[in-house]
């Protein structure tokens, strides 16, 4: 790329950039704390694959960051296998209880599926993905892969800035749930910055699993903990829903993004959006517009309008409905929605709402060997800490997924037990010329295929580096249709953040958009790109969270 403008601040690269790129020959992690980032490279370094280091490395995060993931909540996947030549998915999400049916919620006058408690729990899939995963592609045994993270659980590690701040949310929310502060607040209070936390009921859940394997959690004395205490709780989630649960290996699609082949996986994700979003830009010059131009910003919020009305009308468990992939996904289609985009005004008669897709902590991962393999993993409890149900002696809090069905008879994401909950979790990767190239990830509920889409489009018409791209400003636009099936009329709130100028908002402002707080609610990102030539690999990690990239 060319050299910098003047003016920048670095001796190299773009103003904006927090640090250069991590580059390394043998394997590269990148994770959003650096004690998992160090977890997976030792992995890596014990002849481990990059699944091992990817399972150990979200293991250790389910005890260190459990603010945004944990064996209580799902796990989706992209696989490279290098051997095979052959990139693969894995949706390892669970279902709703069987007795969580809309006739449920009408009998119980219940018109909204509660955010926190023992009624938005789904079935867990975490564990079941790491199984899945290691059965294709491990080498080392799980008790290796697993012996970090129960180490630490059991010694205690520092908690993090971030993830103390996370801590203190959550406690505000669901500390009232048994089990709760026994596991998290042994002290009397959430873990705090620097503080040396311990897990020793997570600990030995891990060991549990460890040695016992998968069913120990879906058929086993977890399971049957799990039960007991639902029952209690007066949730629908039972032990049969747990032992009848399994993962999908599953194709992943793509759209070619002018020459930059971007896959996600198909629903019940919202993987899919992102791809209508680089189709619907892939009709202008978005590098003349330049980035941070207003032209340029109403242009992306336009089209992730389009796209999103189309995500809270079709995305559903494909099980149960018929989702159109290859049509929402098509160029001829974006063509045609195209159409709709207005040069110069916001559209304000787009069906939008406030649902709660907005507030998704989660954790997203990536890791590449010295063979050539590469995963890109993305795992969540949802809404930070999930349901606040925290069962037994396990030491690790149940998701609320289930709060994302919808509970009107005629839409595709309706409630229904044994059917997958709308996910908003979407791992990503780039293949080009018919190779790896990107394996990559941004965090953060509805901001996630709205990220994904600006980082392919800061690399391909801004020139940005790995890094760059994920440290520039970001776009987050709140208030499109929602597969619960809220809907409002309105253009919605575009939120910028800092780096933006004002020239720009005001110029978005005289166009129709409303604009909202620079509120922090623009993701989390992590990247490995793969150099053929120079044969190494080039990591990033997210500015605004607490993790590190690293590589040997």
């Amino acid at each position: 790329m060319a050299g910098p403008d003047p003016g920048y601040d670095r001796v190299v690269g773009r103003a904006h950039a927090s640090r250069s790129e991590v580059i390394a020959p043998h394997g590269m992690a990148a994770t959003s704390q650096p004690l998992a980032t160090q977890i997976a490279l030792d992995i890596l370094k014990a002849g481990g694959s990059a699944v091992d280091a990817a399972i150990a490395a979200n293991a250790a995060l389910g005890l260190m960051e459990p603010t945004g993931s944990g064996i209580g909540g799902d796990l989706f996947a992209i696989v490279w296998d290098a051997e095979k030549k052959e990139l693969v998915g894995l949706n390892a999400s669970g279902r709703a209880p069987q007795a969580m049916t809309l006739e449920y919620f009408q009998t119980n006058g219940i018109d909204t599926i509660p955010r926190y408690g023992p009624l938005p729990v789904s079935v867990p899939g975490a564990v079941d993905g790491w199984f899945e995963l290691h059965g294709r592609y491990g080498r080392l045994s799980m008790r290796e892969i697993l012996a970090p993270a129960i180490a630490y659980a059991r010694d205690g590690f520092p908690v993090s800035e971030v993830i103390a701040h996370y801590f203190k949310s959550n406690e505000s929310r669901i500390s009232q749930y048994p089990g709760f502060k026994e596991t998290y607040m042994p002290n009397g209070h959430v873990p705090r910055k620097g503080e040396m936390f311990r897990n020793p009921r997570l600990a030995k859940t891990y060991e549990a699993i460890a040695e016992k394997g998968r069913d120990e959690f879906y058929k086993g004395s977890i399971a049957r903990s799990i039960d007991a205490y639902m029952a209690e709780q007066g949730g629908l989630l039972s032990y049969d829903d747990l032992a009848a649960h399994k993962s999908e290996w599953i194709t992943p699609v793509s759209t070619n993004y002018r020459g930059w082949e971007v896959y996600e996986l198909p629903p019940n994700g919202q993987g899919i959006a992102a791809l209508q979003i680089l189709n619907l830009l892939e009709g202008y010059d978005i590098a003349a517009m330049g980035f941070g131009s207003a032209q340029y910003v109403h242009t992306f919020v336009e089209a992730k309008k389009l796209a999103f009305e189309d995500r809270a009308k079709y995305y559903a468990d494909m099980d149960f409905v018929n989702v159109p992939v290859e049509t929402l996904i098509s160029k001829k289609y974006a063509a045609e929605r195209r159409k709709l985009i207005d040069p110069n005004e916001a559209s304000q008669e787009l069906p939008a709402g406030d649902a709660p897709l907005q507030d998704g902590d989660t954790i997203y991962l990536t890791v590449a060997d010295a063979d050539g393999n590469m995963v890109s993993l993305i795992q969540s409890n949802y809404r930070g800490m999930g349901s606040g149900m925290t069962p037994g002696e396990l030491g690790f809090v149940l998701q609320d997924r289930a709060e994302l069905f919808a509970l009107d008879a005629d839409h595709a994401n309706v409630v229904a037990g044994g059917k997958r909950p709308f996910h908003t979790i979407i791992p990503a990767f780039v293949m080009k010329d018919g190779e790896p190239l990107m394996s990559f990830g941004v965090m953060g509920g509805a901001m996630q295929p709205q990220g994904h889409a600006q980082i392919i489009v800061n690399i391909v018409d801004f020139g940005m580096n790995l890094q760059e791209a994920g440290d520039a400003a970001r776009i987050n636009h709140k208030g499109s249709s929602q597969p619960t099936g809220t809907m409002m009329t309105t253009g919605g709130v575009v939120h910028l953040e800092n780096g933006f100028s004002k020239a720009t908002r005001e110029a978005l402002q005289l166009m129709g958009h409303v604009l909202g707080a620079s509120d922090g609610s623009f993701g989390g990102y992590q990247a490995i790109m793969w150099d053929k030539e120079q044969g190494v690999y080039y990591g990033a990690s997210e500015v605004r969270k607490d993790g590190q990239a690293a590589g040997y």
